[in-house]
């Protein structure tokens, strides 16, 4: 009776310490080939994810549409996206939240010897955006354009197209102008071309500051709250991971290849513009700021990128506890 006591004391110890070691589970969903991926080869490297009080589950996906659709389905507990569609999708009843993960925009360029050097040089020009129309680097631009009289669909011989595709046609000298997103910018930017607006430059002109980030994490408030710790030590393992790979040469260089360039030029570029993206500041500056933001572009995508909610919906935007 002892010793069958003794080995049932035992089992149950054993299944307290099994489960009490057992760290729960965080599914993230990134693009195959977004930065978010450098992050990630960095927690792997430091060893950053030995001590963390989670799971990482990483789930590659196609596109920034697929990201939306897998946390939807609960195919994953977060993704990387803006907070406009956080803010729209808590609109219809869904609970998601934003942390933020990056302040890098998108940039204006033309070629070094452009004769563009305004916004109203571009009339009569063939400019590339890229995106579609609901772009918000473009959407911006327009109401920069706006304040000062010109009307960019008007006299703009405009597309759109896919990032890469967008680069190409600039270098091929298919178009005359690029608005493109900011890694993409880096690369045309080591190559020469000259950079007209960055994203930051366009909210200044709009008299919005300071810098509010575009990109964050993004995930249910309610998994939120039940995995607060997880969470926690998610931010914290990623905030560590991203300075060491903007302080430390050695933790950069297993980044390279991930790059896709072997120009020394655009390696550097696209670290330096990747580390200026770093969020030092999350309170309710920020949050003023994004109320300026949203109400600008409600107005000029006339309700089609925010939804008719008329302000930023309460819940959006989640501070680390």
């Amino acid at each position: 009776m002892k010793l069958r006591l003794a080995l049932l004391i035992a089992s149950l110890l054993s299944s307290i310490c099994t489960q009490a070691a057992e760290k729960p589970l965080l599914r993230l969903g990134v693009l195959a080939f977004g930065t978010t991926n450098w992050e990630l080869l960095a927690l792997d490297h430091q060893k950053l994810l030995d001590n963390a009080d989670f799971k990482l589950e990483v789930h590659k996906v196609a596109n920034p549409q697929a990201a939306k659709v897998a946390i939807q389905a609960d195919a994953v507990d977060m993704i990387v996206t803006d907070w406009i569609w956080v803010s729209k999708m808590r609109s219809t009843g869904s609970d998601y939240s934003f942390y933020p993960y990056s302040t890098a925009s998108g940039a204006l360029l033309v070629d070094k010897d452009s004769n563009i050097n305004s916004i109203a040089d571009l009339i009569g020009k063939r400019l590339g955006v890229g995106g579609d129309e609901l772009d918000k680097n473009w959407l911006l631009l327009q109401a920069l354009a706006q304040q000062q009289k010109i009307d960019l669909n008007q006299g703009v011989n405009k597309s759109f197209s896919a990032a890469p595709l967008l680069n190409q046609q600039l270098l091929q000298k298919h178009v005359d102008a690029v608005l493109n997103y900011w890694h993409y910018a880096a690369q045309l930017e080591a190559q020469g071309y000259k950079t007209l607006l960055t994203g930051k430059d366009i909210l200044k002109g709009l008299g919005i500051s300071p810098t509010m980030p575009n990109l964050g994490y993004v995930f249910k408030q309610s998994w939120a709250e039940q995995n607060k710790a997880a969470l926690n030590s998610f931010i914290k393992v990623t905030e560590q991971a991203r300075n060491q790979l903007c302080d430390s040469d050695s933790a950069w260089q297993p980044i390279i290849p991930l790059l896709k360039t072997d120009d020394p030029a655009t390696q550097k570029i696209l670290r330096q513009r990747y580390c200026e993206g770093r969020v030092t500041e999350w309170g309710k500056t920020q949050l003023d700021t994004a109320d300026k933001i949203y109400a600008l572009l409600r107005k000029v995508s006339n309700n089609k990128l925010t939804g008719t909610t008329e302000t930023i919906h309460p819940g959006t935007f989640w501070f680390n506890q």
